[in-house]
């Protein structure tokens, strides 16, 4: 049982390192304004979190920090000049209504992070959806100016991106500032792989649907333009490393997990193309909620037998060892 919970810390740090460093870009290329975005989401997030679990009496562990990382992801896909008090509301509602109401942090049904985006998307679609250009710093009260919409909007539009590889990996596009950092994302997925911090299965089969259809039923005119374009808008690749390949929401085994990717990416995939809806990932990570909790009663059920069947291998074991032990 220790450690389980070391493993759950070791993963929170691992996931927090990520997290600050696309912090740091944001920085570079939006401004302080962008930092105390994700401060207010933080510092909101974990007081919702002292309060709620004081109201239902249990006690705020190191564990509870987790709250603070799903913070970071709601901030990083916020427009970087978004206005505090509904971001705030979001990080309430991530804690309180999708996690804490559900049983808290040992019984999550799906990412905080994914439910706060899909809440504020429903209420606040036209704030949510118009970014700030790249190298635009916005003062800390001031209200954004000169907003634009995101390059996976003008993509799922004309099938078209008017800016460079180089721009598309620096993330020097608009956008969500988190969701378009795309070679820090792809060294953060490395690195979180690696340290077995997400689902292997549940990010390969995300990433894998994606690519898969896109070049089957292209966006663009070009195939290989579809697959490259395809996985770096509509926060595609952000969405497989922090809500669909979170350890805490995909099923435990590598196959279950793949699948599990699989149809979701499969299925945002066909929403975008149908309706060029942005981010649809997000929101179908959310919609496929039940299929997560179908796999992981699936597996425990397959724990169960497994386990009665190591028993009765056990108990034969024994039998035989008596019997030789009389002879």
């Amino acid at each position: 049982m220790q450690r389980n919970v070391r493993s759950e810390r070791f993963i929170w740090i691992d996931i927090m390192i990520t997290l600050l460093t696309l912090e740091l870009m944001e920085y570079f290329y939006y401004g302080t304004r962008a930092v105390v975005l994700g401060l207010v989401c933080a510092g909101t997030s974990l007081a919702a979190e002292l309060i709620s679990l004081k109201l239902m009496r249990r006690k705020f562990t190191a564990d509870d920090l987790t709250c603070v990382s799903d913070a970071l992801i709601i901030a990083l896909m916020l427009p970087a000049a978004f206005d505090y008090r509904i971001a705030g509301i979001a990080a309430v509602f991530a804690v309180v209504v999708a996690k804490n109401v559900f049983g808290g942090r040992l019984n999550m049904i799906f990412s905080p992070a994914a439910a706060a985006y899909v809440f504020i998307y429903t209420s606040w679609k036209n704030q949510l959806l118009m970014f700030t250009e790249p190298h635009t710093h916005t003062g800390l009260l001031e209200k954004a100016g000169g907003l634009v919409s995101s390059a996976s909007h003008s993509f799922n539009i004309s099938g078209k991106m008017d800016v460079s590889d180089f721009e598309i990996l620096m993330g020097n596009m608009s956008g969500a500032p988190g969701a378009v950092s795309i070679l820090l994302l792809s060294v953060a997925a490395l690195v979180l792989l690696f340290r077995r911090s997400i689902s292997a299965g549940a990010f390969i089969g995300t990433i894998s649907a994606t690519a898969f259809l896109s070049a089957i039923v292209p966006a663009s005119a070009n195939r290989v333009d579809s697959v490259k374009y395809t996985l770096v808008t509509n926060m595609v690749l952000f969405a497989a490393v922090y809500i669909i390949a979170d350890r805490r929401i995909a099923p435990k085994r590598g196959y279950f997990a793949f699948f599990y990717g699989f149809f979701i990416a499969a299925f945002s995939y066909i929403l975008t193309i149908t309706t060029a809806k942005e981010n649809s990932i997000v929101l179908i990570s959310l919609v496929f909620t039940p299929v997560a909790l179908g796999f992981k009663n699936l597996e425990k059920h397959i724990e169960t037998v497994e386990q009665e069947e190591l028993s009765a291998a056990a108990a034969v074991t024994s039998s035989g060892e008596e019997a030789a032990a009389d002879e």
